[in-house]
């Protein structure tokens, strides 16, 4: 496997094993067969011999194999074509460029956070569709800036986030477990938010595959289920393994999946934060903020809270 010296330090600095795979899957670090295993080498060839040098861990390239069913060419023009997004977009150095000041206003209008941790040692991801206010969060920022904030959040999730989680899990964690709360939610705001919920769906799926581990979607409206059966025939099985769409009992479910002691209270925890701290949406806590798992990624942006 070739890395930098950079990302040599960091890949030696975390378990480079995931967690037995649900369903006998086969393509994670750790769970290849031979056939998974020659076309990783064959992508790394391939691109080696283009020029690339960066992103070429086995953890990365298996990701892109997965999202195209280990077709190798496929997966080759994935991957060209996220590199050439990454320098347009300048996703590089947006850890360092990016201050996303406007957020702890925007926060009030579209809360989006990150907070602790679920049992297969994710980090969790929390999105309060139904809040969202687009007239007065436009007021505040634009779709432009928000989507350079999702790829910031991007960055640090698989910079800082997965690197501390695996460290604390002792295997290696490569996705997330994403709450989407529909509470609230009418025609006319998902008619407000369905620009940017396009974006950044492109972003997630074209330049960030395979992030996904457990999906819930919860105060779904009633006929959602309905609905969202329509779309299954286009999923892969997998996929769809991973999504859960709950009603308004849902806390119950969600504890199977999240510790009580990391879920937040207003979804049936336990777990509370001060305003001091930045309250739920801006406090961004999880292993990443503990020096125990901090490696040499460095500690991760401190949230802004004022």
């Amino acid at each position: 496997m070739t890395l930098t010296k950079e990302e040599e330090t960091l890949w030696n600095s975390i378990p480079q094993k995931v967690k037995q795979p649900e369903l006998n899957q086969t393509g994670y670090p750790g769970y290849t067969t031979k056939s998974e295993e020659s076309a990783l080498e064959q992508l790394r060839m391939i691109l080696e011999a283009e020029g690339y040098t960066e992103r070429l861990d086995d953890s990365t390239l298996l990701r892109f194999l997965r999202a195209r069913k280990f077709d190798v060419m496929l997966s080759k023009k994935m991957f060209v074509e996220c590199e050439k997004w990454r320098r347009e977009f300048g996703t590089n150095t947006i850890l360092d460029d990016f201050k996303y000041v406007e957020k702890p206003k925007v926060a009030r209008f579209y809360p989006q956070y990150y907070h602790k941790t679920d049992k297969d040692g994710r980090p969790c991801y929390y999105e309060e569709l139904g809040a969202v206010n687009i007239p007065e969060m436009y007021k505040i920022t634009n779709q432009d800036r928000m989507l350079k904030n999702l790829v910031f959040e991007y960055e640090s999730f698989a910079k800082h986030r997965l690197t501390a989680c695996s460290r604390q899990a002792h295997f290696l964690v490569e996705t997330s477990c994403t709450v989407l709360d529909l509470k609230g939610i009418s025609v006319s705001s998902i008619y407000q938010v369905i620009g940017y919920v396009r974006a950044a769906s492109n972003v997630g799926q074209n330049f960030y595959p395979e992030r996904m581990g457990r999906f819930y979607l919860i105060n779904a409206p009633f006929g959602f289920p309905t609905a969202f059966r329509i779309f299954k025939p286009f999923l892969d099985p997998v996929t769809i393994s991973k999504i859960s769409i709950l009603g308004s009992d849902y806390q119950a479910e969600l504890l199977k999946q999240i510790p009580a002691e990391n879920l937040p209270s207003k979804f049936g925890g336990k777990s509370e934060v001060s305003d001091s701290d930045g309250g739920l949406y801006l406090s961004d806590i999880g292993p990443w903020r503990d020096p125990k798992y901090i490696g040499p990624e460095g500690p991760a942006p401190q949230p802004i809270i004022h």
